[in-house]
């Protein structure tokens, strides 16, 4: 196995749905309004996060000076950091196109919300069920570079924060497990707000054009931006098991998966 490639990479994280199962009476509600039929993980990695946040920043100036964009309600918001879900159609056409011209790769574990899953392998904790696909998300990758930085949108507490360091380290131990080897690069876990950090405007994105596919069955946002995909995973679509791996040998397409 190769040696981890010297110097520093960036990963950045962030979630797409929810991990909620059940309203505050205990009755099952995913798939209703409000409430996801999915919980994905996703992040975008690169070695160069200077120049997406460059261009990130460029972009917020460019809306900023145009006077048509500046008449739309959601452009507050949209100011101070890009959010796909509440961004106005033209503003996510500028996103895109801008995204298309970037240099970073994009992994994620996607989890279709199944009660007995849920109940048996995560006690009905939906923290146990987001850490879980953390782990997923991280087992392969963190023995690549020497210097690895994290960076999570900001999630709470910081007994939030450790639980997500430790779901990192749980990742890294299945990879030891699997392969005898121990993983010695070196890796930060960072909290982070979109506005303070641009790159997670940029995950933000990739997640919803993800999203889009899995829950809207629109594939035209994913389509735009599919070639920053470099692993998907539909973590409980058994019925296609093995094939609910996705990469560049098998690229995903919504007609592959089956019903949610």
């Amino acid at each position: 196995m190769k040696k981890p490639i010297d110097g520093e990479h960036w990963y950045f994280v962030d979630e797409t749905g929810d991990p909620v199962f059940y309203d505050e009476h205990g009755n099952l509600i995913v798939g209703t309004d409000g409430c996801s039929p999915i919980l994905g993980i996703g992040f975008i990695e690169t070695d160069q996060p200077s120049e997406i946040r460059r261009v990130v920043a460029e972009l917020h100036d460019q809306i900023a000076g145009d006077k048509y964009l500046q008449s739309i309600p959601s452009i507050v918001k949209t100011n101070r950091a890009f959010h796909a879900k509440d961004d106005a159609p033209e503003v996510r056409y500028l996103v895109y196109q801008a995204l298309a011209k970037l240099n970073f790769k994009a992994q994620f574990v996607i989890a279709r919300k199944i009660e007995r899953v849920f109940r048996n392998s995560f006690d009905a904790k939906e923290t146990k069920f987001y850490d879980h696909l953390v782990s997923q998300l991280f087992t392969n990758v963190l023995h690549r570079h020497a210097q690895n930085h994290v960076y999570f949108s900001q999630r709470g507490s910081k007994t939030r924060q450790a639980n997500l360091e430790q779901a990192i380290l749980k990742g890294i131990g299945k990879f030891e497990a699997r392969w005898a080897r121990k993983v010695d690069t070196k890796i930060a876990v960072i909290p982070q707000t979109p506005v303070g950090e641009p790159c997670l405007q940029v995950v933000d994105y990739m997640n919803w054009a993800v999203y889009r596919a899995f829950v809207k069955r629109e594939m035209r946002y994913f389509d735009f931006i599919g070639d920053k995909v470099s692993f998907l995973v539909d973590l409980y679509d058994m019925q296609n098991y093995p094939h609910n791996w996705y990469s560049r040998e098998n690229p995903f397409d919504i007609k592959k998966i089956s019903p949610l």
